[in-house]
């Protein structure tokens, strides 16, 4: 048996971290001496320690390590280990994405003076969007359900043998935007006007091009409305996002083209 302390030294985890762990039942001693209270752990112990520590840095949570440890199914564990991935796969992705845009970030600010000039980029016209003929799921969804709506619509379209124009996009409905859960719509354009769940009519717009990644499309939002606001206009339904470039069209995040429509009417 080792002491706490000897315990504590051979997994190099602090003697606070060993008590953590026992509160909320982790790793619990093995034994714990009555009389002084000494907590006592055996050998084995410290595999399961390292097996812990090797989790935390695979980014999984203490609650998550917890259910972890009991699980015995080899495919759920290997299932985990494999999300897990996938997730640090996006971070990697993202974090590259920061990175580009902060050094282009800091060039634009060493250029001009103007650290907030790559929100003045953006050019606002005035124009009518197209009508458009669509699949569409419209859910209270958070921005990572994405994918698993537009799959359940792509999925439909050889089954309901229509023709896909290319124009797919976004609706939001809110008024106030949460990335977890807000009322939103995912469409793809369709052909076939007789099998499309709906039309999006056409109607004057306020219209602006992002470029890049979809975590700052913010700045493309702001700039419509300043816009909007400086121009005697007033926004006149849900705004809508067109994708024009993506990343199905092999191309770097940098490279991402994305309409942004504010339906508007004059005041």
């Amino acid at each position: 048996m080792l002491q706490i302390g000897e315990f504590s030294n051979i997994c190099q985890a602090s003697i606070k971290t060993l008590h953590h762990y026992n509160r909320i039942g982790l790793l619990v001693p093995a034994e714990v001496d009555r009389f002084t209270g000494y907590r006592y752990y055996k050998m084995e112990q410290v595999d399961t320690m390292n097996y812990i520590k090797r989790l935390k840095r695979y980014g999984f949570s203490l609650e998550e390590i917890q259910h972890l440890l009991v699980v015995s199914d080899r495919m759920e564990l290997a299932g985990a280990l494999r999300k897990q991935k996938e997730k640090l796969w996006r971070k990697q992705q993202e974090t590259a994405v920061i990175l580009n845009e902060l050094q282009t970030h800091i060039s634009v600010f060493e250029r001009t003076g103007d650290i907030m000039m790559y929100q003045k980029g953006y050019t606002i016209e005035v124009k009518i969007s197209p009508e458009m003929n669509v699949l569409a799921a419209r859910a209270r969804m958070g921005v990572e359900e994405f994918g698993r709506y537009y799959g359940t619509l792509f999925e439909r379209v050889p089954r309901e043998h229509v023709t896909p124009t290319g124009l797919n996009g976004s609706r939001y409905f809110d008024k106030e935007f949460n990335q977890e859960s807000s009322d939103i719509e995912v469409f793809i354009g369709v052909q076939e006007r007789e099998k499309a769940d709906a039309v999006i009519e056409p109607c004057e717009c306020a219209v602006t091009v992002h470029h890049g990644a979809y975590s700052t499309l913010s700045e493309a939002y702001g700039a419509v409305v300043s816009w909007i606001l400086e121009n005697g206009c007033e926004i006149a339904g849900a705004p809508f996002e067109l994708y024009i470039k993506t990343q199905f069209d092999s191309l770097s995040p940098e490279d991402w083209e994305t309409e942004v429509y504010f339906p508007i009417r004059r005041k």
